[in-house]
This record gives C-alpha cells, structure tokens and sequence, in this order.
C-alpha cells in the first residue's frame, strides 16, 4: 500500500506542483521523490536511485496525475465487498443473494450511463465510498 500511495503522491505533486529546475540546486523529479519517500516509504532512497527514470506510468503510460486511480478503485472495489459482507452477517439466509441481485441491477446495469457518484449512491444508498473498508480489508484496523 505505501508503494503505490508514494508512486500515486509522486505523480501527483510532479503534475501539479512541479517546476522543473533552472539553475544548479534547484529542485529536481529526483528530490521530490525523496522528499516524498521520507513520508511514504520504511527505508530512505539511496541518494542515486534513479526510478522515475523508468516509470513510464506517469511520464509516458498516459496517467499524468492519475495513478492515484490504482488506490481510488481499491476504495470503491473494497467498499463494494463490503455490502455483501454487512448481507452476510443478517439473519436473513437470501441477503447476499439480494445484495448480489442490487449490485447487477446497479454498478453492472447503470454502468457508463449514468453518473459515477449517482450509481453508488444508488448502490450503497451514500454519495462517498467509505474508505473504512479498504484499510479494514488491508488489515489497518483492529477489526479485520
């Protein structure tokens, strides 16, 4: 998870933030991967480490600010299972089988033609994912 959470905050403060340098000392793609490494990542980089010089994702992979998506849909996939587990613990024995039945007629039947924030709603009956379940499934909570 801080793998892709640092590769996501990389991405994003090098498309939004990031002035390239002009004169010897300024900031490079480099010190900011660092920097952002000391927050996201257990051990520190080595000082020559040169990744981003491989990671064609965000330079030539067409996301440009959008690798953050990887984690994003993790969110919304673990929420999703989320329900059929809150089914799974009801005394009723057909509530997964409704909640199977809800998720077609929803998310899979709704799908590009309907509005992103409109189908989960109508799916999980909330406008936001609930990020609860993502760290729950990633065993980041004392419930797992």
């Amino acid at each position: 998870m801080n793998r892709v959470l640092h590769f996501a905050k990389v991405d994003l403060t090098l498309h939004s933030t990031f002035r390239p340098p002009f004169a010897a000392g300024d900031r490079t793609v480099f010190d900011v991967d660092a920097e952002i490494a000391r927050e996201t990542v257990p051990m520190p980089k080595l000082p020559e480490d040169r990744f981003l010089c491989a990671f064609n994702h965000i330079f030539a992979g067409g996301y440009s600010a959008g690798y953050y998506s990887y984690k994003w849909s993790e969110t919304y996939s673990a929420d999703a299972y989320a329900a059929f587990e809150e089914a799974r613990i009801t005394a009723n024995p057909d509530a997964v089988k409704r909640m199977g039945k809800h998720y077609r007629d929803t998310v899979l039947a709704l799908g590009g033609g309907t509005p992103p924030r409109e189908v989960w709603r109508q799916f999980r009956g909330r406008e936001n994912v609930d990020i609860e379940a993502l760290l729950r499934h990633s065993g980041l909570t004392r419930t797992a």
